[in-house]
């Protein structure tokens, strides 16, 4: 135990001790007339200096305990009307509670110095009542006591009183009204049936006492009866519960017993009551304080919940009285006032019921509201406001059972992705409400406007009066405005499936699904009307993507390399890497047939990391056989979706560390679209570029950008695209055709040359185009013309030959030159 503990255990015992003298004089001077009849006045003073002694002692150890550390509790009850009204969280539990072992709390001090003043004066009027009586011992029985006393004894219990009322109850608005008049009844209530069973005997009896004994009695059981309603509401809190028991107690025990001795004995009850009864109150304070100690070095509880029966309670103990009223009991004036009393509590009950009935309808709305709302939450989306999945699949199951005609119109706009990487996601969701907002106003209030997900919404047509393909026009020639907030330009592909005879919700949405991709492969800004036999080849690219994962693990991709070539002396500086599946039932599968499956399964990730690490070893090999001279460079595509994946930069780095192939050895060939998907791109690039890697900006003049780019990005190499190539060796005999064709090649060389950079001309496919391109300025190129893509095997017997006395340019050209569309540039 603490050395706080121990010193207010010491202040019990003293005090009962002093209380137990009492008892022991009491009886011997009843018994054999032990003493003087004015010794039984000492006990309570000699009492309350102790249980002074004990809050003092307490307030100086809490002084000392170190400066207050608090921290917040909130309060986490349910407020519904079957206990909100006995939410009584104190407005301190409600901001701050002290943490154990490092102070107490301002609003306990406050408590309790209150309560050690009223101790204090009513321990100094009751020691002037002793000084009194032991002046005047022949009158101890009938001498009344003194004014000035009563007065002192009379304000420390106003005190007492006031410093319970000060504990806080904090509630706000309906609840305030209510915990008030459940108060006021509690109050009135136990006031009245302690007048009845305590006061009222007093007045009437044979023998009646003092005023200032009665005021005295009143005022100790209006500390009981405040305390006892006040308590009631109070959950936790700096003040302990307990501790505020005790001493209301200390007022409401004593005053009670006191009153039932006076009604029964009369005066002689003068001796037991100061003696005796009395002498409990400095007890009961010093328990207090024992509990208030305790309640400060104990972790803060979870409040309870109190006060919801005592009003009921109160209104059986009102009744009382009535009842002895009813069986016979004299009409007297004391009656008189329970039955007023009576009337008033009735009224107050009537009162609160009312707005309990209040309170409960506002309830019932509000959870009917809430119920509302949930249901519409349910069902619509909270972005844009329109049905959602859920909503959309049971109207359709419902349209469907109803064998009307049925029809569903599947929107995904086009590219949406490349908003939220440009402009902000905030953007996007604006956008997203903008067509929302437009497909309600074409579609009408006749059909359902769906959401379906993402940038995916769909409208649900019923009745034979709906030509799903006007509305799809409609909408079609809306996107063509710009809308938003932003002035957006979307596009929009749409698939119409109308259900067939039997169809499910599922080869409803199944067949809508196909006809969006069949209008995304169409171009995209259109719509298309499933047709039956439509979905047989989407469902085989869809498959694709799943063998795709299989290949990967069962390692049937295979990397081959693209010869880069010296125009004027046709040496091998360089490859570009490509990869080809060997499909074992299927054969080999075209790139372009497989690498849109892979960019759209996310595959493209892990296969673009095989390729880069198979063509960073074989790099390795090379140099390792050939010397730094024999191979230049080695360069791979990377698509956009691998540049946004965040783990690129350091795969790249991790694949180069691994292998020790040198930085500048490596090119990462990059398409000006790639270039232009966001911040993520832009800065993986230029990590790379510090890195040393050279990049190349692949098919250049074929994006939309292409001038603006070579400003923003860090590109090493222009790579001029075939359609640029093809046809400039043609001489019809007509200059200014002539030179429109090579056109665009003399710009790309000048700029390149402008800026620094190298090129590499594309797709070279016969010995004109060479002179063609060496005479524009072009020194390096790649072609079928040049060395298809070979094995890595190939490739070394081309880098011997160079290194051997055979031309070089026979060692390029002897390999076959067959014109395979699916096996040229494809690739990733």
């Amino acid at each position: 135990m603490t050395r706080n503990g121990l010193g207010l255990t010491t202040y019990v015992g003293a005090t009962a001790a002093v209380a137990t003298l009492g008892a022991v004089w009491c009886v011997a001077f009843l018994t054999v007339g032990a003493g003087i009849e004015a010794v039984a006045y000492v006990f309570v003073p000699i009492g309350g200096a102790t249980a002074a002694a004990a809050v003092r002692h307490w307030m100086r150890d809490t002084s000392n305990s170190g400066k207050d550390t608090r921290r917040p509790v909130p309060d986490t009850r349910p407020q519904a009307e079957g206990h909100r009204h006995r939410v009584g969280v104190t407005r301190h539990q409600a901001e701050q509670v002290p943490t154990p072992a490092t102070g107490v709390d301002p609003i306990a001090r406050r408590f309790w110095r209150s309560v050690l003043v009223a101790v204090v004066l009513i321990t100094v009027g009751y020691a002037w009542l002793a000084v009194d009586m032991l002046t005047h011992a022949d009158q101890a029985r009938t001498r009344s006591m003194p004014a000035p006393a009563a007065a002192c004894t009379a304000l420390g219990f106003l005190i007492a009183f006031v410093a319970l009322a000060r504990v806080p109850v904090v509630v706000s608005g309906a609840d305030r009204w209510r915990i008030a008049l459940d108060r006021t009844i509690a109050f009135l209530g136990c006031a009245t049936v302690l007048w009845y069973a305590g006061l009222a005997p007093m007045l009437s009896a044979r023998e009646p006492w003092s005023r200032q004994a009665m005021l005295l009695v009143g005022l100790g059981l209006l500390v009981a009866v405040g305390a006892a309603t006040k308590v009631s509401y109070v959950d936790g809190g700096p003040v302990d519960r307990v501790a505020m028991r005790l001493v209301a107690a200390a007022g409401g025990v004593p005053a009670a017993l006191v009153s039932v001795l006076a009604a029964q004995f009369g005066y002689i009850a003068a001796i037991p009551a100061q003696a005796v009864v009395m002498p409990l109150a400095p007890v009961l304070i010093t328990l207090g304080v024992v509990a208030q100690s305790r309640a400060d070095r104990r972790p803060p509880r979870d409040p309870a919940r109190h006060g919801a029966l005592l009003p009921y309670l109160v209104m059986i103990l009102i009744d009382v009285p009535l009842v002895a009223v009813a069986f016979g009991a004299p009409l007297r004036w004391p009656i008189r006032v329970v039955l007023i009393a009576a009337v008033v509590v009735t009224a107050l009950v009537m009162v609160r019921q009312y707005l309990a009935s209040l309170e409960n309808a506002r309830l019932l709305r509000n959870a009917r509201l809430q119920e509302e709302r949930l249901q519409h939450d349910a069902g619509h989306d909270g972005l844009t406001g329109l049905a959602n999945r859920a909503l959309f699949r049971e109207r359709l199951t419902a349209a469907l059972a109803a064998n009307g005609p049925t029809t569903v119109l599947l929107i995904d706009l086009d590219d949406f992705k490349t908003v939220n990487d440009l402009l902000g996601h905030g953007v996007g969701d604006r956008l997203l409400v903008s067509v929302a907002r437009l497909l309600r106003a074409e579609a009408g209030d006749d059909h359902l406007v769906v959401r379906v997900g993402g940038d995916e919404f769909a409208v649900l047509l019923t009745g034979a009066a709906a030509v799903p393909e006007e509305l799809a026009r409609r909408l079609t020639d809306a996107f063509a405005q710009p809308i938003s907030e932003h002035r957006l330009l979307v596009q929009a592909s749409i698939g119409i499936a109308a259900a067939s005879p039997g169809a499910t919700v599922d080869s409803v949405l199944r067949d809508a699904d196909v006809a969006v991709f069949m209008a995304k492969q169409r171009g995209k800004a259109g719509f298309v009307r499933y047709v039956d036999g439509m979905a047989e080849p989407v469902l085989a690219h869809m498959q694709l993507g799943g063998e795709l994962r299989q290949a990967l693990d069962n390692d049937e991709f295979r990397v081959v390399y693209q010869p880069i070539v010296r125009l004027d002396c046709n040496r091998v500086i360089g490859v570009e890497a490509l990869v080809r599946w060997h499909h074992p039932t299927r054969g080999l599968v075209s790139p372009a047939d497989f690498i849109p499956a892979a960019e759209r399964t996310g595959l493209i990730v892990p296969l673009g990391r095989f390729v880069l690490r198979e063509t960073c070893r074989q790099a390795v090999a090379w140099l390792a056989e050939f010397g730094p001279d024999g191979l230049q460079e080695a360069g791979l595509n990377v698509s956009a979706r691998q540049l946004h994946d965040p783990d690129f930069v350091s795969d790249v780095a991790a694949a180069l560390a691994d292998t020790g192939l040198p930085c500048e050895r490596l090119v990462l060939e990059v398409t000006e679209s790639a270039v232009l998907r966001g911040p993520q791109v832009s800065r993986a690039l230029y990590e790379l570029d510090r890195m040393g890697i050279r990049l190349a900006l692949d098919d250049f003049g074929t994006g939309e950008s292409s001038l603006s780019l070579l400003r923003a990005f860090p590109a090493a190499i222009l790579k001029l695209d075939k359609s640029f190539v093809d046809g400039i060796e043609i001489d019809d005999g007509q200059p200014a055709a002539a030179d429109a064709r090579k056109a665009v090649a003399r710009a790309v060389i000048q700029l390149a040359h402008a800026l620094g950079l190298d090129t590499v001309a594309e797709g070279i496919e016969s010995s004109e185009q060479v002179a063609a391109l060496l005479d524009l300025g072009y020194t390096v190129g790649q072609g079928f013309h040049l060395g298809q893509p070979m094995t890595a095997d190939g490739v070394a017997r081309l880098l011997a030959l160079q290194r051997g006395s055979s031309p070089p340019a026979e060692g390029a050209r002897g390999i076959s030159r067959a014109r395979d569309a699916s096996a040229g540039r494809a690739g990733i």
